[in-house]
């Protein structure tokens, strides 16, 4: 049974460390399984994003989508802000380091601005619970001094999409996450 850890600074996140297998012929690791992640989410797509040394992607968020995210090679910075009105951890900010030499998958939320940075060449895989939805694709500025993020690099590379995002204050009501009440 994999170790399943929440998140001490914002809710619903959640780290994975599964079971790992080896013998003198490689190792097998089951990556995920439904019934480990919260909300009741089914994850229906797969991605796999290549970056290199010195990206950063995001920060980024979905009103409705929520993504599980498996780091298979190099090292990386993941940067979490919640951003869900009404959430006992609305405004709180947080890093994880993943490493591709450690198994682990990280559970990001709806409503929760995640992104990352590349600090070697990474492999990064994950699933989502919702085909792409360009409408569902928001963003926040990855330098938001209310983040206060350290991203662990000094000259980052980004995409013209994430130097336009908007700081918090600036973020339509509209487009804002509201945290999901759970009956």
């Amino acid at each position: 049974m994999p170790e399943l850890i929440p998140s001490a600074t914002i809710n619903d996140v959640l780290v994975v460390r599964p079971d790992v297998h080896g013998d003198q012929r490689g190792r097998f690791v089951e990556t995920y399984r439904r019934g480990w992640l919260p909300l009741g989410r089914e994850m229906v797509q797969g991605n796999r994003s290549e970056k290199q040394a010195g990206a950063v992607v995001g920060l980024h968020y979905h009103l409705h989508q929520a993504d599980y995210w498996y780091l298979l090679r190099g090292r990386a910075r993941v940067v979490l802000h919640d951003l869900r009105q009404g959430s006992a951890t609305d405004g709180a900010t947080e890093l994880i380091d993943l490493d591709g030499d450690v198994d682990q998958g990280l559970f990001i939320p709806p409503g929760v601005a995640h992104g990352f940075a590349a600090l070697t060449d990474i492999l990064l895989w994950y699933l989502v619970d919702s085909y792409y939805n360009d409408s569902d694709e928001l963003g926040l500025a990855w330098d938001d001094p209310v983040v206060g993020a350290d991203w662990g690099l000094t000259d980052p590379i980004l995409s013209n999409r994430d130097k336009a995002n908007p700081r918090r204050h600036e973020i339509a009501e509209g487009v804002r996450p509201r945290m999901v009440m759970r009956t």
